[in-house]
């Protein structure tokens, strides 16, 4: 699944600050049940549509097939804002197991207590995360040193394009760098009377996924420094992103423009999303996205390939952002060793895997389901493959006030891209600044 909207991410930094005074650091104390007792859990998750919560089940069955003594009581279209009231309130009508989509709060869940920390159960259980999990993915189920969850399937972002519109242009292989993009994008563009026929690429900040935060996974950088300072305005890798993705925005006919032609796009997550309806020829998003244009029944043939590269940084094309799905065990429940079995076996039984990401079109989140014979890919869908193990692929820190210093930095975005901010070094002195009295204000 993709990482949370904008204003959905505000709402759930809000409701994370409650539940902050309502736990307190991880503790053993539930510890001590019997995972080979007869008992039954309780398993929320966020999936909502028919073939998702059908897959769920699924893996849960298997689960209970290898561990007969432990029943599962699945519950589905649990959003993090029904988590965060039920991991508050506690009791016994609590979820044991917990999982959610937001990858960018879990510097909240880990040191709030929100989720348990599995690291007593990691080391009896004797796993080797570095040998199971790819790197990014490690980083986002953890917070300074605390490993609150684990990856459930992933997600990575990478590059649409409408094939027969290259073909039609002339174009022979989809851009690898940044500066190679740009004349794509404009080469792809088609106006009539003012208007656009068709955009090449929709760079704005609003543009499905075309964030910040996915933007800069493309340029090697640092959002902090050593000492947990903001680095934003020091990394020089900041100023090239925005400085690029202005001049693409002023190139591409400028603002005012593209936000009305953006203005007549249909919704993300339907059959109108403006790939689909080929309103744009290149397109920024994650693996699902082919599941959605099949079903879309689509009149051009995708193509998919890595999301450029800085054009001094061309040796590491290849590389995206990765996100993805987050497991965990409520700190309140009472059966926590059987919990565990249940997240130790979504997460790292290579069938369960496997059969998972086969059935929701996910990223699998362990190295060997990601080699696994029995993973169903195609040529579009290993781009998100091999981005997902790409050595230098990455994802945007966790912090203690979750997603709140992404968003300072996109709002920062929105200014710069619109011609509001106007001095691009002292927007992003003054944004570090905000970024780091919330962080302190956070702790």
């Amino acid at each position: 699944m993709p990482r949370l909207t904008r204003n959905a991410a505000y709402v759930l930094t809000a409701s994370l600050a409650l539940l902050a005074t309502a736990c307190t650091g991880s503790s053993d104390s539930g510890a001590n049940d019997d995972p080979n007792a007869e008992t039954t859990l309780t398993f929320w998750h966020g999936w909502s549509a028919p073939a998702e919560v059908k897959a769920v089940q699924e893996n849960v069955d298997r689960f209970e097939k290898a561990h007969p003594n432990i029943k599962v009581k699945v519950v589905g279209n649990i959003n993090d804002d029904k988590l965060n009231q039920a991991l508050r309130a506690g009791g016994s009508n609590g979820p044991d197991v917990v999982s959610s989509f937001t990858t960018s709060n879990v510097g909240k869940f880990c040191s709030s207590g929100a989720f348990l920390d599995l690291k007593p159960f990691i080391e009896k259980a004797k796993l080797d995360l570095d040998a199971t999990f790819p790197k990014p993915m490690l980083d986002y189920t953890q917070f300074e040193g605390t490993r609150c969850a684990l990856p459930l399937l992933g997600d990575a972002y990478g590059l649409y394009y409408n094939k027969d519109a290259f073909e039609a242009a002339g174009i022979k292989a989809p851009p690898k760098t940044w500066s190679e993009f740009a004349e794509t994008a404009k080469k792809l563009t088609k106006t009539k009377g003012g208007s656009y026929e068709r955009l090449g690429f929709m760079p704005t900040y609003h543009g499905y996924e075309s964030v910040v935060a996915h933007y800069m996974s493309q340029w090697d950088h640092a959002y902090f420094d050593a000492d947990g300072k903001s680095n934003i305005a020091e990394d020089p890798a900041f100023a090239e992103m925005f400085t690029y993705q202005k001049k693409l925005v002023d190139d591409l006919g400028g603002f005012a423009k593209l936000e009305k032609y953006r203005n007549t796009f249909g919704d993300e997550w339907g059959a109108e999303h403006p790939f689909h309806t080929g309103q744009v020829a290149m397109q920024l998003d994650g693996e699902w996205r082919l599941g959605m244009a099949k079903d879309a029944g689509l009149d051009f043939e995708i193509g998919t390939a890595p999301l450029p590269v800085a054009d001094d940084e061309a040796d590491e094309y290849g590389k995206g952002f990765l996100s993805g799905t987050i497991i965990g065990i409520a700190p309140q429940s009472e059966k926590q060793n059987a919990a565990w079995e249940l997240v130790k076996y979504m997460t790292t039984d290579t069938e369960a895997v496997v059969a998972f990401s086969n059935a929701i079109h996910n990223v699998p989140s362990t190295f060997e389901a990601l080699k696994s014979p029995d993973l169903k890919t195609d040529p579009a869908f290993k781009t998100f493959l091999d981005i997902a193990q790409h050595p230098e692929s990455n994802t945007a820190p966790n912090s203690v006030n979750g997603a709140t210093y992404e968003l300072t930095l996109q709002d920062f975005g929105y200014q710069y891209e619109s011609g509001k901010a106007k001095d691009l070094k002292a927007g992003l002195e003054k944004t570090a600044e905000q970024i780091d009295r919330d962080i302190e204000q956070a702790k």
